[in-house]
């Protein structure tokens, strides 16, 4: 018989330079994660590594493997058939002469079910993923994992309610976001998180969909650029109400359940998708939000 309970997980840790320290820390706490429950289970952006992105430097790129070499795709997608579960992994990904930032969706029998890269790449002060990462190709995704229907966004996707609706509209579940956010270079005093949380706690109110995000901590220095970074992951129901919150620092296993049929029920109940009108909606798919 078919699980219809959602059982969500999500981890928090502080990244090293070393890809096989920080696989086995991702290791312990999925194995954590899964021992409380959760069957789907949310690891943070670009985890094998310190976020690179922070400066420009070509040596960089030699960090990027194909989804069918890389260390970290290989050792989750076996965790995963190993415990059973599900687990989004985020890796950096050289297809050919280009390079994406990429989710490889493992399912609960370790095989990999696809593959999502990233749609829309910042390009800031101490996130510099334009000149790393191409605007990915694969559209928003969702898969049929064993233990429900899963969309992922990836960081700075999360700031778009576009990718949300598409992929509730797609049939998502849960939308998990794996995201490596914190300190804005020149600006100190400045502190995002609860913006951060909120935009996508209101993804999930908006599409009665319960949404997750797994965030880094700690300080990292890449080059001569240091950035710390927030942690604050989090699980939000189909409310938007937070169930789970980690703190800014320490490591962190979140856990939470839904029931799949009352899910699906309060979406129908309350009409959110009868009552779209995409005939309205035409000024969202153009470039400067104008109509002609």
């Amino acid at each position: 018989m078919t699980n219809r309970t959602l059982q969500i997980g999500v981890v928090q840790f502080a990244c090293s330079d070393s890809a096989e320290e920080n696989i086995s820390t991702a290791s312990r706490l999925i194995r954590d994660a899964a021992s409380k429950g959760a069957k789907i289970i949310l690891v943070q952006e670009l985890f094998s590594g310190l976020y690179f992105c922070q400066e420009q430097n070509p040596d960089h790129f030699k960090r990027a493997y194909s989804v069918t070499d890389d260390p970290a795709v290989a050792a989750l997608s076996a965790l995963a058939g190993e415990l059973g579960v599900a687990i989004p992994i985020s890796f950096f990904e050289k297809a050919g002469q280009v390079f994406y930032n990429t989710v490889a969706m493992a399912d609960a029998d370790g095989s990999i079910l696809g593959i999502y890269r990233k749609s829309h790449i910042p390009d800031g002060p101490g996130y510099n993923e334009k000149y790393y990462f191409r605007s990915g190709d694969t559209g928003f995704r969702v898969w049929d994992t064993a233990h429900g229907r899963v969309g992922v966004g990836i960081c700075w996707d999360q700031w778009f309610p576009e990718g949300a609706r598409a992929m509730a509209l797609l049939g998502a579940e849960v939308i998990l976001y794996p995201t490596a956010i914190g300190s804005e270079p020149g600006q100190p005093a400045f502190d995002s998180s609860r913006h951060w949380q909120r935009t996508q706690q209101g993804h999930a109110a908006a599409n009665m969909t319960p949404v997750a995000a797994a965030n880094r901590i700690g300080s990292e220095t890449v080059g001569d650029k240091v950035q710390s970074y927030y942690g604050s992951s989090f699980i939000a129901g189909p409310d938007g109400a937070l169930v789970a919150e980690a703190g800014r620092d320490g490591e962190a296993v979140l856990t939470a359940s839904f029931d799949r049929d009352t899910l699906a029920r309060d979406r129908a109940t309350w009409g959110l998708f009868r009552d779209r009108r995409p005939d309205l909606y035409g000024l969202i798919s153009t470039a400067d939000g104008r109509q002609s």
